[in-house]
């Protein structure tokens, strides 16, 4: 098996900007354990899990030698960036994750897909842009915030051990990503 210089992945950007996607590749490539995040917050009919519990969920999964975690949460940043080797920080254009939002809440409302705890998307919901429930809310109100944030938290001297390795647009992540597939992590 290919050994790569990070063995512990922190998939991060906005809502719907692919960090899920892009850290189950990692973990496949590594042959590694997936985390989803959201699947270790959400319980059923959209209850978030108590912080506690949330934080030992996440605590037991970063057991693993090698794994790829995908989220934001700022209650568990300390355990995942502790552990993690590198950070990947999905920054792209906000039309990007917009258009990607779109398109994966239509077609999440249109299957019916179930997400994480037998929970499911409502189009509906998310077309209240007013409403803090709207995924399209959170996107506008997190996606500058974001970019003002990550660059000040890769300089704090506690996660002075992560590589930080940020991706503009999806050409470059695909690109990326199939060189660590083939074998060539630089």
């Amino acid at each position: 098996m290919q050994t790569f210089p990070a063995q512990r992945f922190v998939v991060v950007g906005v809502t719907s900007s692919g960090k899920s996607t892009l850290a189950e590749a990692i973990a496949q490539t590594i042959h590694g354990d997936y985390i989803e995040l959201d699947s270790l917050h959400w319980e059923a009919n959209w209850r978030e899990a108590p912080n506690e519990l949330f934080r030992q969920r996440v605590q037991n999964a970063v057991q693993a030698e090698r794994w790829a975690a995908a989220g934001n949460y700022h209650v568990v940043r300390d355990i995942l960036w502790k552990r993690a080797d590198a950070i990947i920080w999905l920054n792209y254009p906000l039309h990007v994750a917009f258009w990607r939002m779109l398109t994966r809440t239509l077609r999440r409302a249109i299957t019916q897909e179930e997400l994480w705890n037998g929970n499911r998307e409502s189009f509906w919901v998310h077309l209240k842009l007013w409403s803090s429930d709207s995924l399209f809310h959170w996107l506008f109100k997190t996606y500058w915030r974001r970019k003002r944030e990550y660059p000040a938290l890769f300089q704090k001297p506690e996660y002075a051990q992560l590589k930080v390795i940020t991706f503009y647009h999806p050409r470059e992540t695909a690109e990326w990503l199939q060189k660590i597939k083939m074998g060539d992590s630089e």
